[in-house]
């Protein structure tokens, strides 16, 4: 169960895709804590004018022709930085945002192993009971086989009729088809598992997947009682954890909204490069410096539409609160589901404890009887089917305690990470 728990978190395709979905919550948590960070950029402009756009003009000590000329190449270069100062509550906003999306996204992937590492788990469980079940039938075609074979020997002593042979071998056709199904249900229950393990099965596998189980079938004791266990459920629960995350990025979200009605300020300071805006023989060509300021944004009206967001905002808060509310209440119910299922399932184990055996011994007895001459052959049927379906009730018993125990305890949330075996 462990190796496959392990390949599970591994190889398992929904498991890639969260890692990936995880991977790219990442990034927009990165964009969005980029607001509260200071820009650097940098800028450049490069034209040509044409001869007849230069402008000229003389100086009062020289009359005789153009003095200063205008270029005919400019440009400019400048590289600045540039601090928001105060956005209204974004940048405050935008960092615990930052902070409750990657939780969010944390508990969405947990809740995605979670999923993942339960399948797995039901789908070994269907496994381990196909193959129990094969033996079951396997041992029911048998007993039932020696049965007709017993009752030709006596035929054909002339100590039985032809009935007896006839009932005999009307009971062990009757044994193959769920023989039969057993099989098919364990290739199908195979096949389930090396999907969920990530297996890219060779193709000219295509009659049965040699895959061999080291676990059995249990019965180990788990006790828990409800009112605890629906609070370590409320508790733990990461799909309930990543809705608090939601509500909470919601009321940023109104933070941001109404930021719209107040003022921005921006700082910055860079470095300048430009060309000169004059030619002449006392004149530079190119100028550089520091520049250094500040910026006010203030949107007095826009339309309503820093309004519209607000409300939109609010009403998606409201929204968020609802789902934390049903969801809680989706979580209780559920593990108050899977608690009763597992008590029923636990019911109906210990109910099998005996059974097996004395299907057992009422076969044996059934056989002493007919052939001490005061039993039937029908009695001898009767008692091999009952052994059979006690049997196959035992083993189905079995693979719905465990997988009632994996559902239970996935529903309060408990740690389903595979451990290592000690």
């Amino acid at each position: 169960m462990v190796d496959a728990l392990n390949l599970t978190l591994k190889q398992n395709s929904t498991l890639v895709k969260a890692r990936a979905d995880l991977e790219s919550s990442r990034g927009l948590v990165i964009q969005t804590r980029a607001v509260a960070l200071p820009t650097i950029s940098a800028s450049g402009n490069i034209q040509r004018e044409s001869p007849s756009l230069i402008q000229s003009f003389t100086t009062p000590n020289n009359n005789t022709g153009p003095g200063i000329l205008s270029p005919r190449d400019n440009w400019n270069t400048s590289i600045q930085i540039v601090q928001n100062i105060y956005q209204g509550g974004r940048t405050l906003a935008a960092i615990r945002a930052a902070k409750l999306q990657k939780e969010q996204s944390i508990f969405v992937y947990q809740s995605a192993v979670a999923d993942a590492l339960l399948a797995t788990r039901v789908a070994y469980f269907d496994v381990l009971v196909g193959e129990q079940q094969i033996t079951v039938n396997e041992a029911s075609v048998a007993l039932l086989n020696r049965e007709l074979e017993d009752q030709q020997r006596r035929f054909d002593a002339g100590t039985v009729p032809r009935f007896n042979v006839l009932q005999a071998e009307v009971a062990l056709a009757n044994a193959r088809p769920p023989l039969i199904n057993a099989r098919n249900q364990y290739r199908i229950a195979k096949n389930n598992l090396c999907n969920l393990l990530g297996f890219n099965l060779p193709r000219n596998v295509w009659e049965d997947i040699p895959l061999n189980l080291t676990d059995k079938l249990d019965a180990r004791p788990y006790e828990t009682k409800l009112p605890e266990a629906i609070a370590q459920a409320l508790e733990r629960r990461t799909e309930l954890k990543a809705l608090e995350r939601t509500e909470g990025l919601q009321r940023e979200n109104i933070i941001n909204a109404k930021a719209g009605y107040k003022p921005t300020v921006q700082a910055f300071a860079g470095w300048d490069w430009v060309s000169s805006q004059f030619s002449g023989p006392n004149t530079k060509t190119e100028y550089d410096g520091w520049v250094i300021g500040g910026r006010l944004n203030w949107n007095i009206f826009d339309g309503m539409l820093t309004y519209g967001k607000v409300v939109q905002a609010k009403a998606d808060l409201a929204h968020a609160k609802a789902d934390v509310e049903d969801r809680a209440r989706q979580i209780e119910l559920e593990v108050r589901t899977d608690y009763s299922s597992f008590i029923n399932a636990r019911e109906v184990l210990e109910s099998q404890q005996k059974v097996q055996e004395e299907a057992e011994e009422a076969l044996r007895l059934a056989k002493a009887r007919t052939d001490a001459g005061t039993g039937t052959q029908l009695d001898v049927l009767n008692a091999e089917t009952q052994l059979t379906q006690a049997r196959t009730t035992q083993v189905q018993a079995l693979h719905d305690y465990d997988v009632a125990r994996a559902r239970f305890e996935r529903a309060i949330g408990q740690d389903m990470q595979p451990k290592p075996e000690p």
